[in-house]
C-alpha cells in the first residue's frame, strides 16, 4: 500500500527499460495532498513495428490528474528523448517550465517551425543555478554530454537529497561547454546523497568514453585529406560536433554549407546563445553548387537514415541542390540508434553505388557517445557516495549491469524499477510501494492515439494480409440489386494453381448469399457477417494468410 505519511516519492513514467521517452516525477508530502515536479518530457522514435506512427510519447494521465499540485517541469537538456513531447503534451498541463538558456531557445525555435504549436513560457535558470519549485529545492549540476547545457539535478528535501543525473559523461576536454562539475558533485557527496537516479545507457561498455576533442582531431584529418567534396552527417543537436567540423573546414580553406532544416535551426540557436562565437557564418544550401569541390563541406541531416532527410535524398541522387560524385567523401559522425541500422545501411549503400567514399566509426574515431562507460560510472559513485542507486535510462541489460556495478562499488542498496512504479525514497529504506498509470501514446500525423487503440494493430494486419472490400446492394425484399463489387489491396492476383483471387472472392460472396435463408437476407448485418467469413475463408485457404475483409451493404 502507498504511504499515507509525509514522504519523498519517485515514479518513472518513461525511460526505464528503454532508451528514450524520458519523464520522471518526484512527489513530496502526505499522499492525500502530495506536491509534485516532473523532470523531462521526451519522446522515442517509432520503429517498423509501428507502421505510420511518427513518434511515441509517454502517457501522462497521472500528471494530468495531479496538475493542480504539479509545480513545474524541469528540462535537463534539449535532446528529443528528454524534451521532444513538450509541444504535444504541455498544453494538457500548462505548468511552469524551467530550463537553461540553450534548451529554452531550442524549444522556442522548434515551436516556431511547427504550425499551431503552443507558446510555452520558460523560466530560464543559469548554469549551476539553484531555484525552488513548490517545496522542492533544486540545483543544477553541469554535465558534459553531446548537446550544450546538459544538467543533473540535485533535489534537496526535508527527507534527504537526491541526484537525478540526467544524461552525462566525463569529458576532460569537451569542444565546448563546461565539463562535468566534479567539484560540485564531490561537495554534494560530502553533504549527503540519499539516492542517485542514474543514466545506464553505456553500463555494458568497459573503460571510458573518448573525448569530443579526439573526434575533432580525427575530423580535421579526414576533411583536410579529402580530394573532393566532403559531407558530414551528425545529430544536429551536437553543437560541439558542428563546431569541430566548422573549425576543421575553415582551417583548410573550405566553406561550410548547412543542408537540412534541423541544421539551420540548431545553428541559429547556437549562434544566439554564443556556442558558435568565432566561427564564420555558414553558407546556405543554395550556394553549394557554386563552390569548387575542394572548397566545400556539407553538414547534412540524416545520420539515422531518415528517408526524407538530406543525406538519404543525396544517396538517391534526388536532392535538388546537393550532389556528390565519384571520389567525394561522406563521414557518418554519429552512432546508429538501435532499430535504424537498416535505414542507415540503405543510405550507405546508395552512396557507395555512386562511387562515394563512406567513413563510419567502424574504422575511424568520428563519433563518441555522450553517456558514461563503466569507469566513469565508478567515478560518479565515488564522488557522490549515494546510499541507494536506482538505475534508469536504459534497457533491462543496461540497468542490470549498472546495478551490479553499483553493488561492486560499495553502494549499500540498489533498487530496480520499471515505468509506473511508485517508489518511496524516504523516510525508510527505498522500496516500491504502489503503481501509477504509465504507458505510451502514438503521434499519428497531427493526432495523438492511445496505444490501446486498434489503429496500429489494424495497420499491421493490412501490411501482412492486405484488405478485401466488398460492396453489396440489396433490395427491400432481400435480393441482390446488382452484381457484388470487390476491391482488393495488397493481395496477390492469383493462387498457386493460377486461379484469380478476385474470382474466388466473388464466387464466395454469391454462394454465401444464396445459402442464407430468405428471412436473413433482409438483415444487412447478417449478410455482411456471412459474406465476410466466406470471403476471408476463400482467400485464406489457398494463400494461407488471412486478409482483412470489409463488407459494405447498401439497402435500396
Amino acid at each position: 500500500m502507498a504511504s499515507h505519511g509525509d514522504a519523498l516519492v519517485f515514479a518513472p513514467l518513461g525511460g526505464v527499460g528503454e532508451i528514450g521517452m524520458n519523464v520522471a516525477v518526484y512527489g513530496l508530502g502526505d499522499e492525500r495532498q502530495r506536491q509534485w515536479i516532473a523532470v523531462d518530457l521526451g519522446v522515442s522514435f517509432a520503429g517498423d513495428d509501428l507502421p505510420g506512427i511518427d513518434l511515441v510519447l509517454p502517457d501522462i494521465r497521472f500528471l494530468v490528474a495531479q496538475r493542480k499540485n504539479l509545480h513545474g517541469i524541469i528540462l535537463t537538456h534539449a535532446h528529443e528523448d528528454h524534451f521532444g513531447a513538450m509541444l504535444d503534451l504541455w498544453p494538457r498541463l500548462k505548468v511552469p517550465v524551467y530550463a537553461t538558456a540553450f534548451t529554452a531557445a531550442l524549444l522556442e525555435a522548434k515551436a516556431a517551425s511547427e504550425p499551431g504549436a503552443p507558446k510555452i513560457p520558460v523560466t530560464i535558470i543559469p548554469l549551476g543555478g539553484r531555484f525552488k519549485a513548490g517545496p522542492f529545492d533544486i540545483e543544477l549540476v553541469s554535465m558534459a554530454h553531446s548537446i550544450p547545457e546538459s544538467n543533473g539535478l540535485i533535489i534537496r528535501t526535508p527527507h534527504g537529497n537526491v541526484l537525478h543525473t540526467g544524461d552525462w559523461k566525463i569529458d576532460t576536454a569537451p569542444v565546448l561547454g563546461p565539463k562535468t562539475d566534479e567539484a560540485k558533485l564531490r561537495a554534494f557527496g560530502d553533504e549527503g546523497c540519499a539516492v542517485m537516479i542514474g543514466d545506464s545507457t553505456n553500463a555494458v561498455r568497459d573503460g571510458r568514453s573518448p573525448s569530443e576533442t579526439d573526434v575533432a582531431k580525427c575530423l580535421r584529418e579526414l576533411i583536410s585529406s579529402a580530394p573532393g567534396r566532403v559531407a558530414v552527417t551528425t545529430f544536429a543537436s551536437n553543437v560541439g560536433r558542428l563546431r569541430a567540423v566548422a573549425e576543421a573546414a575553415f582551417a583548410c580553406g573550405r566553406e561550410v554549407v548547412l543542408v537540412g532544416r534541423a541544421m539551420d535551426r540548431i545553428s541559429q540557436v547556437a549562434r544566439e546563445t554564443g556556442y558558435l562565437d568565432g566561427v564564420p557564418e555558414f553558407r546556405s544550401v543554395e550556394t553549394y553548387g557554386y563552390l569548387p569541390a575542394d572548397k566545400v563541406v556539407a553538414l547534412c541531416t540524416g545520420s539515422q537514415g531518415e528517408p526524407r532527410a538530406a543525406l538519404a535524398r543525396i544517396a538517391q541522387d534526388e536532392h535538388p541542390e546537393v550532389t556528390l560524385s565519384h571520389g567525394d567523401r561522406v563521414i557518418f559522425s554519429a552512432r546508429a540508434i538501435p532499430g535504424n541500422e537498416k535505414a542507415i545501411g540503405r543510405v550507405i549503400n546508395g552512396l557507395i553505388m555512386q562511387g562515394i567514399e563512406v567513413i563510419t566509426d567502424r574504422t575511424h574515431l568520428v563519433h563518441v557517445s555522450g553517456h558514461p562507460r563503466r569507469e566513469e560510472l565508478k567515478d560518479m559513485l565515488s564522488w557522490v557516495r549515494p546510499q541507494t542507486l536506482i538505475p534508469v535510462h536504459g534497457e533491462a541489460l543496461h540497468m542490470a549491469e549498472h546495478a551490479k556495478l553499483g553493488l561492486a562499488a560499495g553502494v549499500p542498496q540498489v533498487l530496480m524499477c520499471q515505468d509506473g512504479d511508485l517508489i518511496q525514497l524516504a523516510p525508510g529504506k527505498p522500496s516500491v510501494i504502489d503503481e501509477v498509470p504509465a504507458g505510451r501514446v502514438y503521434k499519428d500525423g497531427s493526432i495523438l492515439v492511445a496505444a490501446e487503440e486498434r489503429t496500429v494493430a489494424d495497420r499491421r494486419k493490412l501490411g501482412f494480409g492486405g484488405i478485401v472490400s466488398v460492396a453489396i446492394a440489396l433490395t427491400d425484399k432481400g435480393e441482390l440489386a446488382a452484381d457484388p463489387e470487390i476491391e482488393m489491396t495488397g493481395i496477390p492476383p492469383r493462387d498457386q494453381e493460377g486461379r484469380e483471387f478476385a474470382g474466388l472472392a466473388y464466387d464466395a460472396v454469391v454462394q454465401a448469399f444464396d445459402s442464407m435463408p430468405r428471412a436473413r437476407r433482409r438483415d444487412p448485418e447478417s449478410v455482411a457477417e456471412s459474406v465476410r467469413r466466406a470471403v476471408r475463408s476463400s482467400i485464406a485457404g489457398p494463400w494461407r494468410k488471412k486478409p482483412m475483409v470489409h463488407v459494405h451493404i447498401l439497402t435500396l
